[in-house]
């Protein structure tokens, strides 16, 4: 569903959208603050201006090939700053990525270039980025070609720079000369689709979704405002890029603010500890499973982690005893958002939170998100009378239909255009939103509807359940 042009105008007055894109961000940035560093990780970092040559170099190979507008080009790159590199690549050349997780199978990266039409693929040097072991990066293309993938081309990228593009002729991975792009370049406009990133959807089946960069633009600002991010902050993320969590925290964020962002190829729980303590990391992102897996390790208590102020957390709640233990030891504070990769954010939590809400709700309804509960009913808590019922939004966030799925589009709105979530909430007079589990996960026991999450939270806070 395309957002009306009014709207969009409205919500660009009301700053939740942008009218520069991130190429555009980033050329400036790098005009600007052309030393200042954007990227880090375990060995070097990058500054703004290192990282905009890095995105015009992959740019120039997509060129090479004759990529156009509209084009899809997989992404499948373990994360990094050459993942990132590589979305802004593809804005430039008016392409869209297809952000292929990273740790998907090669029948898996098969289905998901099929589904989206990508005739190009971006991959490491090292070969397929879930691959447990390293192999030619051509023979593995050509492995994919031999699954059924429509890859015409493909762009080998090296860590130090050596990148390669070749296309395929007569069975043949001939290389190609780049072609750098004018400048300025026309690329995607914020509102334009840039990505394509799969969920499983509301329909528990494989789902394109189409990706604008204003609906993260947006994310990251409520954030930004919710944690009360400055120029002094250090971002660490933990969540893989082609994710929308990865996209407003690894992407977004630290552009919009200029602030450097650590980034780790694989989630590893030590050496997130380490990276926190090596580079003062002030804000991190991470799902609930890395949070717990990081407070399990036995260097949680050992490393110095005070240069943490907030954490960011999604995927599930953090349950309460946990999120507590985490803001004892470090001082910092657990915020959450709730939302999907199709809505974008429903509600959050923020700083300015007292403990109850920040730790037992998803927070408040965020400013731009008009709601309504689908089979409401009213139910009583421990904050009083609240409204019970399947979510639904309009709004800044939500996002603009699957990709070449009319059938699962069909599912995704009310007839009034109410974009429709999977999840029951419990929304009290203040606004603050409690989920109490999904559409489907509702148990009926003699007449009485009963939560599988509220069973679940109810196990998890006993004292005799570790988790």
């Amino acid at each position: 569903m395309k957002t009306d042009p009014r709207l969009a105008e409205e919500y660009r007055r009301q700053g939740w959208w942008s009218r520069e894109s991130v190429s555009e961000m980033l050329r400036r940035r790098a005009t600007a603050q052309p030393h200042g560093i954007a990227y880090l990780d375990s060995e070097r970092q990058w500054t703004w201006a290192e990282y905009d040559a890095m995105a015009d170099d992959i740019a120039a190979r997509l060129g090479g090939l004759g990529v156009e507008r509209g084009d899809r080009v997989g992404v499948y790159l373990p994360d990094g700053v050459l993942q990132h590199a590589s979305f802004v690549a593809t804005e430039r050349v008016g392409a869209i990525a297809v952000g292929v997780p990273g740790r998907a199978d090669d029948r898996e990266v098969t289905k998901l270039l099929t589904r989206s039409g990508a005739g190009v693929l971006l991959l490491s040097g090292d070969g397929l980025a879930g691959d447990p072991v390293p192999q030619d990066a051509h023979a593995a293309v050509s492995k994919l070609r031999a699954l059924g993938a429509p890859l015409d081309h493909h762009v080998v990228l090296g860590s130090d720079g050596d990148h390669e593009a070749r296309t395929w002729r007569e069975g043949r991975a001939v290389p190609v000369a780049p072609v750098p792009l004018p400048t300025p370049t026309s690329g995607l406009a914020p509102d334009d689709v840039w990505m394509l990133n799969f969920t499983s959807g509301t329909t528990g089946l494989p789902k394109a979704v189409k990706q604008t960069q204003n609906r993260w633009y947006y994310l990251a600002g409520q954030a930004g405002k919710a944690a009360r991010i400055d120029e002094n902050d250090r971002v660490l993320c933990a969540v893989p890029g082609p994710y929308g969590f990865g996209i407003w925290t690894g992407h977004l964020l630290p552009l919009m603010h200029g602030i450097p962002c650590c980034l780790t190829q694989r989630f590893s729980a030590e050496e997130t500890l380490r990276m926190i303590e090596r580079h003062g990391v002030s804000v991190l992102a991470c799902v609930t499973t890395q949070l717990v897996m990081m407070m399990s390790s036995p260097l949680f208590e050992e490393v110095d982690l005070s240069s943490l102020r907030v954490v960011f957390t999604g995927g599930e709640r953090v349950p309460t005893p946990q999120a507590t233990r985490w803001e004892e030891v470090t001082g910092s504070r657990v915020l959450q958002f709730y939302g999907s990769n199709e809505a974008g954010p429903f509600s959050c939590t923020s700083l300015d939170d007292e403990d109850q809400t920040r730790l037992t709700t998803a927070g408040r309804v965020v400013p731009g998100v008009t709601w309504r509960l689908l089979e409401s009913k009213q139910e009583e808590d421990d904050r009083g009378r609240v409204s019970v019922g399947q979510a639904t939004l309009q709004g800044p966030g939500a996002h603009a239909g699957y990709w070449d799925d009319v059938d699962g589009n069909k599912q995704l709105w009310t007839d009034d255009g109410f974009l429709i979530l999977p999840d029951v909430v419990a929304v009290a007079a203040d606004e603050t939103v409690r989920v109490v589990g999904r559409k489907s996960d509702i148990i009926i026991r003699g007449g009485k509807n009963i939560s599988a999450a509220v069973i679940e939270q109810g196990i998890e806070s006993h004292p005799a359940v570790r988790a």
